[in-house]
């Protein structure tokens, strides 16, 4: 008894009930960030060089995907079907599109009042020495539902053209399910200003 009427003791143990209680609350917070509003990334490979260089450190906004909308030129993490590794690319194709690549060209076509109308997309977030080629000997590629996805660096990129890197031969999707992305590239930390 003796032992908790102690005034210094109490003292003590009031602090240390108080530190535990801010540590749970701030780590409830991180964690609430972590899972449902942002998450930080760092970007591997190079395949969306120059836009983001290997070894960027980024963060994922997850709510944009959830409550937004995603658009074509958003850059987005994902983990692709058939995959467990997280990639970065930029949005090409929405639904109900047909991206068509050709002569270092990218043409989307949709159905308009029974028309196709189509227009070649504007890359000019690409580097003047990156080249837009076709994989897997496939060129035309029809949206159905999602999203059909390439990297900046063309050249260095599993990206939709060829169902990253699974054949689409084999029933391999080339298009990202709404339900695999983890979110929208918000920021990067330390940038070279350069090249963003």
């Amino acid at each position: 008894m003796m032992f908790w009427k102690n005034k210094k003791i109490q003292e003590i143990l009031f602090d240390l009930f108080d530190m535990i209680s801010f540590l749970v609350f701030v780590g409830g917070i991180v964690l609430f960030v972590r899972f449902f509003v942002a998450n930080p990334y760092t970007v591997v490979g190079a395949s969306m060089a120059t836009t983001f260089e290997e070894n960027d450190f980024i963060i994922v906004d997850k709510i944009t995907p959830r409550f937004g909308e995603l658009k074509r030129g958003d850059v987005i993490v994902f983990v692709p079907p058939g995959k467990t590794v997280p990639y970065i690319k930029r949005i090409i194709g929405l639904p109900g599109e047909t991206v068509k690549i050709h002569d270092n060209k990218v043409t989307i076509c949709s159905i308009q009042d029974n028309q196709e109308s189509c227009f070649d997309l504007d890359q000019s977030y690409l580097d003047d020495n990156v080249w837009t080629d076709t994989r897997c000997g496939i060129s035309n590629f029809k949206v159905t539902s999602w999203f059909f996805v390439m990297g900046d660096n063309r050249s260095f990129s599993t990206d939709s053209r060829c169902c990253f890197g699974l054949d689409c031969y084999n029933w391999a999707s080339y298009e990202v399910p709404f339900d695999h992305i983890i979110g929208k590239v918000y920021l990067r930390l330390f940038p070279n200003f350069g090249t963003f």
